[in-house]
């Protein structure tokens, strides 16, 4: 009767036998340092405005080299004292020599900001392990509403590292 339940959600779901779980779902931890913006004329780096974002994700596999990657990023700023909230849906291309490229959109929670995440990362497997570290550097471009009431678009370069599972 058990093997009949699962054939059922099986079905269901629409998954091949042969594929666990564990082969499809995934997820990671990281922490992201936002280095530099260019928005309305004015650069930004990270010495003249620090920020630490915290990405953490939910990762469904749908093919050998194709993932669907469900991220959020809560982020934090001291001074004066700023936290926000970015869902950041995307897909992920599995490329040679454990890189993976993607594109994320971006969508900023209780802020008039919303855009595009490009990204390359670079994963480093540990010996007997099911987790990985890894590397990813993120485009972010953003689309904002300006405090003249008008649009501006933004463009960064950021650094996520973290732990992959």
């Amino acid at each position: 009767m058990k093997n009949a339940y699962l054939l059922l959600l099986v079905a269901v779901l629409g998954l091949p036998l042969s594929a666990h779980a564990e082969d499809r779902l995934g997820g990671h931890f990281g922490i992201l340092f936002p280095l530099v913006s260019h928005a309305d004329g004015a650069t930004t780096n990270i010495g003249n405005d620090f920020k630490l974002g915290f990405p953490m994700g939910v990762t469904v596999k749908m093919a050998a080299d194709w993932a669907f990657d469900l991220e959020l990023v809560p982020v934090i700023k001291k001074d004066p004292l700023f936290t926000s909230l970015t869902v950041h849906p995307g897909i992920i291309h599995s490329l040679r020599n454990r890189y993976a490229a993607g594109l994320r959109m971006a969508f900023d929670v209780n802020q008039a900001s919303w855009g595009f995440t490009p990204l390359l990362n670079r994963s480093f497997p540990v010996k007997d392990r099911p987790y990985a570290y890894f590397v990813e550097g993120v485009l972010p471009i953003r689309f904002q509403a300006s405090a003249s009431g008008g649009n501006t678009t933004s463009i960064g370069l950021g650094v996520h590292v973290g732990l992959g599972f």
